[in-house]
């Protein structure tokens, strides 16, 4: 029986990989990526020669099964996602309890994800905190600040650039003006920023200087 190795990659700087997680996709005798493309550009940058096959949003659901028997074949299947750790707010998961409930031995490596550079980058408590990823895109939406809206703790959430401006003037409705904001864009490439201010600074901000690369936002709780 093969066993699964979760593998984190840099959310951007090529640097921030681990020596055991080049160590485990030069070993393994298969790679699933999100993107093959993105992922041989990692590859070839450590000059790495292996075996990749697609694992994505598209074909999850229709190629569990061969991939199971992938996995069973091989020694060692790695998995890795574009960014980050594979599972968080990706496909990844779907695999992951496939291999448990299979009892398919599963190993995660620790390694890079961008909810904690940014949560800690934030200044806002996180000795408790709770990560909502992305927020549903129409239905359900409102229900959900709803919610939100009187939690205590720091919540942290993914948005993409083209809906960023739109969520701050929906957690301004729902939050109000003054509640407290940090948007970490584009951590640890080139272009990285940080904005820590109120929603409607946030709103204003971005409004006036546009938006590009991944974000992730971080907002204070009630209890701050």
């Amino acid at each position: 029986m093969g066993k699964l190795i979760v593998v984190p990659t840099p959310v951007g700087n090529l640097k921030d990989i681990t020596l055991r997680a080049l160590e485990v996709l030069k070993e393994a005798n298969l790679i699933l990526a999100e993107d093959t493309r993105k992922t041989g550009f990692l590859l070839h940058h450590f000059e790495i020669k292996n075996s990749l096959m697609p694992f994505h949003k598209f074909n999850e659901h229709k190629s569990l099964e061969n991939i199971l028997t992938k996995v069973n074949q091989n020694e060692i299947t790695a998995l890795v996602s574009d960014a980050g750790t594979p599972g968080i707010s990706d496909t990844g998961y779907l695999l992951i309890r496939e291999c448990v409930e299979n009892n398919i031995e599963v190993e995660c490596l620790p390694g890079a994800t961008a909810l904690i550079p940014a949560l800690v980058s934030s200044g806002f408590p996180c000795d408790r905190f709770t990560f909502e990823g992305f927020l549903p895109h129409k239905k359900g939406r409102k229900t959900k600040l709803e919610t939100l809206k009187s939690e205590e703790r720091t919540m942290v959430f993914y948005e993409s650039p083209h809906r960023l401006v739109k969520t701050m003037g929906q957690i301004l409705e729902y939050f109000g003006e003054d509640r407290k904001v940090c948007i970490c864009r584009e951590l640890t490439k080139m272009h990285e920023e940080i904005f820590r201010g109120t929603v409607s600074e946030a709103e204003k901000h971005f409004t006036d200087k546009g938006v590009k690369g991944e974000i992730v936002f971080i907002l204070e709780g009630t209890g701050k």
